[in-house]
C-alpha cells in the first residue's frame, strides 16, 4: 500500500518536474517534445510558470507531508482530492497566463496526455485482473 502511495505521488510530481527544467539546462532530445516547448512562450511566461510550477510542487509536497503519517482509506481520499484541486488551480493559472491560440494548443496537449494516462490506467487494470488468475 505504502509502495503504492509513494509510486502514485512520484508519478504526479515527475510531469511537474520536467516542465519546471531551466531552458538554458541541457536537453538529451531536440526538437519540441515537451507540451511546454510547443506553445512557443516567451521568456516572461515561461519565467511565470516556472514561478507557478515551483509553487505548486512546493503545496504538492506540504499536501504529501500532511498526510503521509495517515495512511488510513479517508485520510488517502482527502489527500488525493487536494491535490487534484491544488494541480487544477495551477494548471488554470498556466492556462490564463497564455494567448488564445497557446490555450488552444495547451488544452489539446492536456487532452493528450490525459488519454496515455487513461490507456495506462487501463493497461494496469488489465494486467492486475491477469495477474490474479494465474
Amino acid at each position: 500500500m505504502r509502495k503504492t502511495l509513494i509510486t502514485v505521488l512520484f508519478a504526479a510530481t515527475l510531469p511537474t518536474i520536467a516542465m519546471a527544467m531551466p531552458d538554458d539546462g541541457q536537453r538529451h532530445h531536440s526538437g519540441k517534445h515537451s507540451p511546454f516547448e510547443q506553445l512557443d512562450l516567451t521568456k516572461e511566461q515561461r519565467n511565470e510558470m516556472r514561478q507557478l510550477m515551483g509553487e505548486q510542487m512546493k503545496s504538492h509536497r506540504e499536501i504529501t507531508q500532511q498526510y503521509l503519517g495517515k495512511l488510513p482509506e479517508a485520510e488517502r481520499k482527502a489527500m488525493q482530492e487536494e491535490l487534484k484541486a491544488s494541480q487544477e488551480k495551477t494548471q488554470k493559472q498556466i492556462r490564463d497566463l497564455l494567448k488564445p491560440e497557446q490555450q488552444k494548443k495547451f488544452d489539446e496537449l492536456h487532452k493528450k496526455m490525459a488519454a496515455k494516462r487513461a490507456d495506462r490506467a487501463e493497461f494496469q487494470q488489465w494486467k492486475a485482473e491477469r495477474d490474479q488468475k494465474n
